[in-house]
């Protein structure tokens, strides 16, 4: 399979299995299909409120010898609630304890913005730190401090836009490593995409399929489907494979790793199976002149009245 190369040598897997939304009762058997099927790459968050059952998965797989831990390659993230620099490396090893893990490969800031501790999801102004209570570079600290301590191998961000990404590159000692975010045909993200890679920081895409099965409560009236666009099934049509395949595909030809999210064990196979096509310069040219802009999850569960959060301080305009 393809692989992502960090500065170091470093190497992880393009595709890798997401587990946001996948439920308690689903997600060990999930994982453990992935990994039997050839997965080493899994993304993980301790707000997926999952990361014990994925834990047992894969001390299940590394005992039965289906798999080594050092052919994985394990990300998780840091929660909102524990930005304050003395919060960041308690919450990576509660991470690391769920995970029955010694180390992380990848921890990520999950998103640029701070509430109070133990705080699940901010409900009041109260509730919220600001970037004058903690600034971003408090939190990138407690990141660095992190990978000082070998308890993970690399740091990046996630849902960071270009002017996050370059306030903690002007004072960090470690530049992120990583910067994951929505990405696929109706948000291909190039501003962003065109600055990490001119800045050696590499892209993982999220929510590549559309993210159909998130929570009615963030998701708007007759959205559009990645999985149904006309575009998208053409090319799968034509090519013999899944609408999902070729989404997979396109993020893969940009050099870009791609978390697909799945608990059915056929589809799990299939795309990782993505890892093998190749999609023509007329076909990617197709995909970027689609002719539809929407981003999934758009954050503004984060902003509002109550917030001191705008949505400017999550995303690019493109």
């Amino acid at each position: 399979m393809k692989t992502l190369t960090f500065k170091n040598g470093d190497k992880m897997p393009i595709i890798g299995l997401g587990t946001w939304k996948s439920k308690p009762g689903e997600v060990y058997q999930a994982v453990l299909w992935a990994i039997e099927a050839g997965y080493r790459h899994i993304d993980c968050a301790a707000i997926y409120d999952n990361e014990k059952e994925v834990g047992n998965a894969l001390e299940k797989a590394i005992k039965e010898n289906l798999v080594k831990r050092e052919e994985l390659f394990i990300t998780s993230k840091l929660w909102n609630s524990c930005h304050r620099l003395e919060d960041v490396q308690p919450a990576l090893k509660k991470t690391l304890k769920d995970l029955k893990l010694d180390y992380l490969d990848l921890y990520l800031i999950h998103w640029p913005v701070s509430f109070k501790p133990g705080v699940g999801f901010a409900q009041t102004r109260e509730e919220f730190y600001t970037y004058s209570d903690i600034p971003l570079s408090q939190t990138w600290e407690g990141m660095e401090h992190c990978l000082d301590a070998g308890l993970t191998r690399h740091i990046g961000v996630s849902n960071f836009n270009i002017s996050k990404l370059t306030e903690i590159m002007n004072s960090a000692s470690l530049a992120p490593e990583m910067n994951q975010v929505e990405l696929h045909p109706f948000l291909p993200q190039n501003k962003l995409v065109n600055f990490c890679k001119d800045n050696g920081i590499l892209l993982t895409a999220y929510s590549p399929l559309g993210s159909g099965d998130r929570s009615a409560s963030i998701k708007k009236p007759d959205e559009p489907s990645l999985l149904e666009n006309q575009v998208v099934k053409g090319i799968a049509d034509k090519k013999g494979l899944t609408p999902a395949q070729v989404l997979i595909a396109y993020s893969i030809a940009r050099d870009i790793a791609v978390i697909p999210k799945s608990v059915n064990r056929e589809r799990i196979a299939q795309n990782l199976a993505a890892a093998n096509v190749e999609l023509t310069g007329d076909e990617m040219q197709a995909l970027a002149n689609i002719g539809i802009s929407y981003r999934y999850v758009d954050g503004s569960f984060f902003t509002g009245a109550i917030s001191p959060y705008r949505l400017s301080d999550l995303w690019e305009k493109e």
